[in-house]
């Protein structure tokens, strides 16, 4: 493209986009980044996107609580949980044969995590990045393929919004959440 310039990192909206191929509709062509960005350590405010979509990110301590893979056992959990006055934010469960991993968000992190040893449940803590944003397509692809371009590995995610939601919840484990995190601050 003669004569076009390309800001570093920025999605080029003329080229077609990752989910064209897939079924889906290439991304919206947008005037360029709008976002909100908060953080326990930072805040950064962006405007100028089109559909003045907002998008809240912040670096959190997710737990991943192995349990054993058998009725009542989350029940138990999550019930100490409430009685400490622990909300869960957001949560994942992974099983194997013979014990599950249950990835959550919750309010009080170091509280849940001290509880859980004292009831003799291993749990470990990990940093990740909570992202609230628009429900609408295109938005996980955006970010994935920002974080691409910077080399940001993703090395799992998980996110939920009910069906007629106007926000979606989302927690993403990249391999390095700090640069994360400022990759997606200028997106």
């Amino acid at each position: 493209m003669e004569g076009h310039t390309k800001q570093a990192g920025a999605i080029d909206r003329n080229r077609p986009q990752m989910g064209g191929r897939f079924g889906a509709p290439p991304l919206p062509k947008m005037a360029g980044p709008n976002l909100l960005i908060v953080s326990t350590a930072r805040e950064r405010h962006f405007v100028g996107m089109g559909e003045k979509a907002k998008v809240k990110i912040e670096s959190v301590t997710q737990l991943a609580v192995f349990l054993s893979n058998r009725p009542g056992a989350l029940g138990r959990v999550c019930e100490e949980l409430a009685a400490a006055k622990i909300n869960i934010h957001a949560l994942s469960i992974s099983d194997t044969a013979d014990h599950s991993v249950v990835r959550m968000v919750v309010s009080d992190p170091t509280k849940a995590l001290m509880l859980l040893g004292e009831r003799g449940v291993l749990a470990l803590e990990t940093e990740v990045l909570m992202i609230e944003t628009e429900n609408h397509p295109g938005v996980l692809g955006r970010i994935a393929e920002r974080l691409a371009e910077a080399e940001v590995n993703i090395e799992y995610a998980y996110m939920a919004a009910t069906l007629n939601s106007p926000k979606g919840l989302m927690i993403l484990r990249p391999d390095n959440v700090e640069k994360a995190h400022k990759v997606l601050g200028n997106l």
